[in-house]
């Protein structure tokens, strides 16, 4: 039982929950009963499990190496608001190879909450994975993994170039949709066939301007209101559910 905050391990968990700390130690820190479940279940190496005192262990759990810590330690490790008393260790694994149609390409996207959802939705679309361009925010980042709801360990998501990831695509047979307003299609106008990937921009600026030159389509969702614009992961689940066909 660790019942101290100065304790190292903690110290250490505690740098998990930094970007500058994941990417020195190759791992990062989740919370919570489902996310804990769901990364279990997954083929992803967990490291330990974490139980605040008192919290009882489920069977899933019990073939782990276990840490048990003081009530007052694991609020101190918790960055939500009524911890469950859960955490994990979970190691950073190797990139996967994406292969197979439609694919989501992510140019920037800061937003945590925007990236999870969008992920979570890509899952439940049967997204075949997610290449995640230059100035997104960090898929590790607490508040990401929290919004995938268990999304990030079933999807393939890598780092990627998009400026050189978009022709390799094109070249290996893929038609490459763009959400942008200028010069856009309405998307349903627009046939869903062959090999899709769809990318998709940063909340305030949009694609970058390269990276739209290399769209074979760009399409653009209908606003009907007032609203100026959709959010990019509302817009995201509607694009990609009709890419899905």
């Amino acid at each position: 039982m660790i019942t101290s905050t100065k304790n190292e391990k903690v110290k250490y968990w505690k740098k998990l929950q930094t970007k500058k700390g994941r990417m020195k130690e190759g791992k990062f820190f989740i919370e919570g009963y489902h996310l804990v479940e769901e990364v279990v279940s997954s083929d992803w190496n967990v490291e330990e499990l974490i139980f605040a005192e008192g919290t009882p262990i489920p069977d899933w759990g019990k073939s782990l190496p276990i840490q048990h810590v003081h009530g007052a330690v694991f609020n101190h490790l918790s960055q939500t608001k009524t911890p469950q008393g859960i955490a994990a260790v979970v190691h950073i694994r190797e990139e996967p190879e994406i292969v197979g149609a439609p694919l989501l390409l992510i140019d920037a996207i800061q937003d945590p909450g925007n990236l999870g959802t969008i992920i979570r939705t890509a899952d439940a679309a049967g997204f075949s994975g997610i290449i995640l361009g230059k100035g997104t925010v960090d898929v590790f980042n607490d508040k990401v993994i929290r919004s995938t709801q268990g999304s990030l360990f079933h999807i393939p998501i890598m780092q990627g170039d998009l400026e050189e990831a978009i022709p390799k695509l094109k070249a290996e047979g893929y038609s490459v949709w763009a959400s942008a307003l200028e010069g856009a299609e309405i998307y349903n106008t627009v046939s869903p066939d062959g090999k899709l990937a769809l990318i998709l921009g940063n909340e305030g600026s949009g694609i970058q301007k390269p990276l739209l030159k290399l769209a074979d389509k760009i399409v653009k969702i209908p606003i009907y209101g007032k609203a100026e614009s959709l959010n990019v992961s509302i817009a995201a689940g509607i694009l990609m559910y009709y890419m899905k066909g």
